[in-house]
């Protein structure tokens, strides 16, 4: 299967794609918009994109840990990686390539089995540490030129799904979820 947006990844990125076991994600910013909404009552809402969902759930049964890294701590977060059967939510994460460096021993996994997927200069020490660095299309530039590759789609609007599209391709599962929603 080859969609559009997928046709002319460059074959280094699919041979990093094709080793990783764990997917790891920034929420603000790659997840979501990056836009933080305050209700009157200072509660937080956040909106999260149904393609992003399903991606992540189709990761999942595919073999392949998903886990949310974020800076920020946010009851909708905990939420949605409830709702999507998440079990690695690490919030209020200042380092966050220390957090995936402890993801990694947990698992038992080497870098090269490692995605990262963000936008800002947060995210820049884990993408730095994963095998394979991914920037929404809306990263900030400097976190842009040091991906090894960047989604076509931002943060927020079906960027994790292009993500999750290009693992399953990578590893050729990609054919088998297509089939499975005939």
């Amino acid at each position: 299967m080859t969609t559009d947006y997928l046709a002319d990844i460059p074959p280094a990125v699919l041979a990093r794609a094709a080793q990783i076991r764990v997917a790891a994600f920034d929420v603000d910013g790659t997840l979501t918009d990056g836009r933080l909404w305050y209700g009157e009552d200072g509660h937080e809402a956040k909106v999260f994109h149904a393609h992003d969902g399903l991606g992540l759930k189709r990761l999942q049964a595919n073999g392949i840990a998903v886990a949310l890294v974020t800076a920020r701590i946010s009851h909708p977060v905990a939420l949605r990686a409830e709702e999507l059967g998440i079990g690695h939510v690490y919030q209020g994460q200042g380092d966050k390539r220390a957090c995936l460096e402890a993801l990694l021993d947990a698992l038992n996994l080497t870098p090269e089995q490692a995605a990262f997927t963000g936008d800002d200069l947060p995210d820049l020490p884990a993408m730095r540490l994963a095998g394979l660095a991914i920037a929404v299309a809306n990263a900030h530039p400097w976190v842009a030129n040091e991906a090894h590759w960047r989604t076509h789609l931002p943060g927020g609007m079906g960027a994790a799904r292009e993500v999750s599209d290009l693992l399953l391709l990578a590893q050729g599962k990609a054919d088998a979820e297509r089939e499975r929603w005939r």
